[in-house]
């Protein structure tokens, strides 16, 4: 269909504007910690989601790909699939563990409240929700990104305005434990490679042809590339206020009006909430649970890694997917599909199926 790559581009901007997005706890860790330099960091990783997502897309359209277990098994030897089955599902964990840790943060900021008090409540409202279905969330998710989007540009647009280009802090670091700009801003795309490629081995029936993919991927780079543009600058604005805060856009937001502030935390909550759902359902669903106890066993358990603090989770627990997720999607943009697959004899054995549906 011709409009495919608009939905393609949407659920990669779905997919990466998760709630460390749009809090600007992602853009201060990975870029506005480096000043202006942050500004050069974004420009390469908006290349690196414009160039590899549409070669990723490629890939998943050349090859039929239609799930991520179809993916490891059609590249990889099975020692090496299941290693990376075990990175995945330690990502989903530790996923749902940093938006459980985002909703204590944002109760605490807020509301004034005890950090437990929020990440009691997203953990009671997730499992309530892990007894029955996520269908209903994907529509929340339609209308949530186009929220969140038209938040961030707005925000930057109005204190842009109001604070023309007074940049708090111009030098910034040189080298952090990420290193310099450029090898953070690799970090940064290799944090959310995992999740993408989780993603796009699933959308098969969408990427009807090579112009799809590539339009798609490159439409949804440059959007993400613009909307990282938008938060960047109000975040460099007011830089010593916010850099050490686990949610800076709701100090930034504050500066609009303390009505649009509330606003944004609820929608930054709920984009928390879908968050953690995805991340839950995931883990869940990998491991087919069906027991109410053992769902509410994988919730609680989330508790000892939440406390640790939702900045300190993006600093530390990003960091190290990205170089994880950054090696494995060059793995899989690179390497040749393995000939002894069961799924290639299978397509062998039966030339005349219809693999793409």
């Amino acid at each position: 269909m011709e409009k495919n790559w608009i939905k393609i581009a949407a659920i990669y901007i779905g997919t990466v504007i998760g709630a460390g997005f749009a809090s600007g706890r992602e853009i201060v860790e990975f870029f506005g910690v480096y000043g202006v330099k942050g500004l050069w960091g974004i420009y390469i990783v908006g290349v690196l989601f414009s160039i590899l997502g549409s070669m990723l897309l490629l890939k998943v359209h050349d090859y039929k790909i239609k799930s991520l277990d179809e993916l490891l098994e059609r590249l990889f030897p099975k020692k090496i699939k299941v290693l990376i089955d075990i990175l995945i599902i330690i990502s989903l964990y530790t996923g749902f563990s940093i938006m459980v840790s985002g909703s204590g943060a944002l109760f605490k900021e807020n509301l004034n409240l005890s950090y437990n008090i929020g990440i009691i409540i997203m953990i009671i409202f997730s499992f309530i929700v892990f007894l029955f279905s996520l269908e209903g969330f994907s529509t929340v998710n339609t209308i949530l990104v186009p929220l969140l989007i038209i938040g961030i540009i707005f925000t930057s647009l109005y204190l842009s305005r109001d604070g023309g280009y007074d940049i708090s802090v111009l030098e910034g670091e040189t080298l952090t434990a990420k290193g310099n700009f450029i090898t953070s801003s690799i970090l940064y795309f290799g944090s959310n490679s995992l999740i993408i490629i989780v993603v796009f081995s699933s959308i098969l029936p969408l990427i009807d042809s090579k112009k799809t993919a590539i339009m798609g991927g490159m439409a949804g780079g440059v959007l993400l590339f613009l909307l990282a543009i938008s938060l960047i600058k109000p975040i460099l604005l007011y830089y010593e206020e916010v850099s050490n805060m686990d949610i800076p856009m709701l100090y930034i937001s504050s500066l609009v009006g303390e009505f649009y502030r509330k606003m944004y935390s609820i929608i930054l909550w709920i984009a928390m909430f879908t968050t953690a759902l995805a991340n839950g359902f995931g883990f869940i669903n990998k491991f087919k649970i069906r027991s109410k106890f053992m769902i509410f066993l994988f919730c609680i358990s989330s508790i000892p890694i939440a406390r640790i603090g939702f900045s300190n989770l993006v600093s530390t627990i990003y960091p190290i997917f990205g170089v994880l997720g950054f090696i494995m999607i060059l793995l899989i943009l690179f390497t040749k599909p393995n000939k002894n697959s069961s799924i290639i004899k299978n397509k062998k054995n039966f030339p005349h199926r219809d693999y793409s549906n």
